[in-house]
């Protein structure tokens, strides 16, 4: 079929919440061969995203976008779902034989209760992927996990849905929608606090960098090339780990917790809270968690485990703990 022939299942496609995710979403069903007919975005970034991204496309009252569309995609706030939802079917803005779809990754169909009430069709379908909210995020869905949950007579439209976007489907069970959503958000959403931590921590210790070249002569880069700042340190090493930590998982655990190196830990407790006590208590949390998960498989036995945690806890003679220079883990000889 050409990419300029509308599909034989093409729908009139009306958007509420032209946020980050909406607009791109959209934009990404017109593209497989859709007609977005409407939008409604209440800010002036929302207004502005759906210019570039759903140029020529009506921005309307979200009730006028109700009416006006097959598929109406509500890509609001977690919290403001229900009672969007809600508003909508108690004003007729919805009817029988509607899909209307959301893409809370917290909520399931539960949420859309209202319409199904009326006759819609619910589908609630979640793209596991960060949005900038800009044309950069169209290449991206491709291959992006959406997680779907629908009723039986939905599934095969969900699934339809999912490869015009390029997807993959991902079954999550109604009960299951917020602990799959808490799995995405610890893992994206904090990974940006940790790596946003960790480059303050870097500039904090190395502000010479910053601006600098190289000079002629420099053991660590040929002469007059630019210094290597923060992002320059960090992305090699944690592009490795990302990759090491989904293909082994607890496996991939390298570093001075793992090795049971109770001295390091407590001076970089002490170091952080001297020059970058922002990071203290997500140091403490996250090696706390390490600790945890290298003790449960036995690479770091018991007593080194509780020297460290004394350490994280800034106990100053849990620096030189009694033995610290015998081996007391299944990694105390690697890096």
């Amino acid at each position: 079929m050409s990419p300029d022939m509308p599909r034989p299942h093409a729908l009139r496609v009306g958007v509420i919440g032209t946020g980050r995710v909406g607009a791109v979403l959209a934009s990404a069903l017109a593209d497989a061969g859709h007609t977005v007919v409407a939008a409604s975005g209440e800010s002036t970034a929302s207004r502005e995203r759906a210019a570039a991204l759903l140029p020529g496309v009506p921005l309307e009252k979200p009730s006028a976008v109700a009416r006006a569309c097959d598929l109406l995609l509500l890509t609001v706030p977690d919290d403001m779902l229900d009672n969007v939802v809600r508003v909508l079917a108690a004003s007729g803005a919805l009817h029988a034989g509607q899909v209307v779809v959301h893409t809370s990754g917290a909520h399931g169909v539960a949420a859309l209760a209202p319409a199904v009430a009326v006759g819609a069709r619910a589908v609630a379908l979640h793209p596991a992927m960060t949005f900038t909210g800009t044309a950069t995020d169209l290449p991206r869905l491709p291959g992006c996990a959406y997680g779907v949950t629908t009723g039986p007579e939905e599934s095969t439209l969900a699934d339809r849905l999912v490869a015009d976007l390029g997807g993959r489907v991902v079954r999550v069970a109604e009960e299951r929608r917020p602990l799959y959503h808490a799995a995405l958000a610890h893992g994206a959403n904090h990974l940006v606090t940790l790596v946003a931590e960790a480059l303050e921590m870097l500039a904090a210790a190395m502000p010479a960098t910053e601006g600098t070249t190289v000079a002629e002569g420099a053991t660590d880069g040929a002469a007059g090339e630019e210094a290597a700042g923060p992002a320059d340190v960090l992305r090699p090493l944690l592009t490795a780990a990302l990759d090491n930590a989904l293909r082994a998982g607890d496996a991939a655990l390298t570093g001075p917790v793992v090795r049971g190196d109770v001295g390091t830990v407590a001076t970089h407790v002490a170091e952080v809270a001297a020059h970058a006590p922002q990071a203290s208590a997500s140091y403490a949390a996250l090696a706390r968690a390490t600790v945890g998960r290298a003790a449960t498989d036995g690479r770091l036995l018991p007593l080194r485990a509780g020297h460290l945690l004394a350490a994280l806890e800034g106990e100053p003679s849990a620096a030189t703990p009694a033995g610290a220079a015998t081996p007391t883990s299944t990694e105390d000889v690697t890096r």
